[in-house]
């Protein structure tokens, strides 16, 4: 494209939709905020006032926009994918893209045919500490890899009606780590297995659901990833990658408040984790946005492709199906 800033009109102003508006806003160089639009028409008006854009439905969005943010409910994602592609517009979808594999690959065929540019937004990825683990592995720093570990843990179980809407914990929660699991190994996941428990709320037990869990996920190089997940986690968002080499190791640790410590004769102080995701990823969801403008803008691979969007999706059902029957899913 030969525009000097790219148009991003973001469909859904939930609390998504409206955290992307203002990195688009404000913190995008390369990229202005050119209209809204949500279900709840006082959503949209208030953050499309916020930022000076209109308000207007998901339809003019895409008219007004050279690329579309989809921050909507996972169940319309494709819909407005295939709209979004039929107009020629780039386009950024939330994960997952769908919980139904027949339904992302619908969206695959209209993205194949049509050719736009497209992104998952799997923030992650863009964490300057995950990257550096990622870089250290593609470098050959650590030598081959041999095992990596991912710890993701909430500070408080969601709302019991999220949980019965939300695909599961492998789904809504651990998708994540799927997918970091493959970037920081940089080998597809060959084999699951999955235990889940429901330790912490009864509530989400009675929905169906578990509020911690484990998977151990075999690669294609024959190297291993263990993670853990917890709904629940009292001392703050906890999240941790660690890759193990053949001549070393790396490790991208929790980000805390500040820097500050305190050292006394008997203790030591360190500032707590950050309360939730959208202060712990601030620069992941920041440098996300630089990475889709300047794909769009100048080509080249997406920086998430559709076929990485789609593998977690592979995952998480097969860790469902070993988590329920208790023997390992070879993928």
């Amino acid at each position: 494209m030969s525009t000097d800033l790219l148009r991003i009109g973001v469909i859904g102003t939930g609390r998504i939709g409206r955290m992307h508006a203002g990195y688009i806003a404000r913190q995008t160089p390369r990229a202005t905020l050119s209209a809204v639009s949500d279900v709840n028409p006082a959503s949209a008006s208030e953050v499309g006032a916020m930022y000076g854009v209109p308000a207007v439905s998901a339809e003019e969005v895409i008219a007004l926009s050279d690329a579309v943010a989809i921050c909507t409910s996972t169940d319309t994602h494709v819909d407005y994918i295939v709209a979004a592609a039929e107009a020629g517009k780039a386009i950024f979808c939330e994960k997952p893209v769908s919980l139904d594999l027949a339904e992302v690959d619908r969206a695959a065929e209209v993205l194949e045919r049509t050719g736009v540019p497209f992104m998952v937004g799997f923030n992650r990825r863009f964490d300057p500490g995950h990257r550096a683990v990622r870089e250290a592995v593609r470098s050959g720093r650590v030598g081959d890899v041999r095992m990596a570990r991912v710890t993701s843990r909430d500070p408080s179980p969601p709302p019991v009606e999220y949980v019965r809407v939300s695909g599961g914990i492998w789904v809504d929660m651990m998708i994540h780590d799927f997918d970091m699991a493959a970037f920081v190994v940089g080998s597809p996941v060959v084999k699951v297995w999955a235990q889940g428990a429901n330790l912490i709320d009864p509530a989400i037990g009675e929905a169906g659901d578990v509020d911690l869990g484990v998977a151990v996920l075999t690669h294609a190089n024959g190297a291993i990833t263990t993670i853990d997940i917890s709904r629940e986690a009292p001392y703050g968002y906890d999240q941790r990658v660690e890759v193990l080499g053949s001549l070393g190791m790396a490790v991208s640790d929790n980000e805390r408040l500040n820097r500050s410590e305190v050292y006394l004769a008997d203790e030591t102080h360190k500032p707590v984790l950050p309360n939730f995701f959208i202060e712990r990823y601030e620069t992941a969801y920041r440098d996300q946005w630089r990475y889709f403008t300047d794909y769009v803008l100048d080509g080249g691979e997406s920086p998430v492709s559709l076929a990485d969007g789609r593998a977690p999706v592979v995952i998480a059902a097969a860790a469902a199906e070993s988590a329920r029957t208790g023997v390992p899913v070879t993928l």
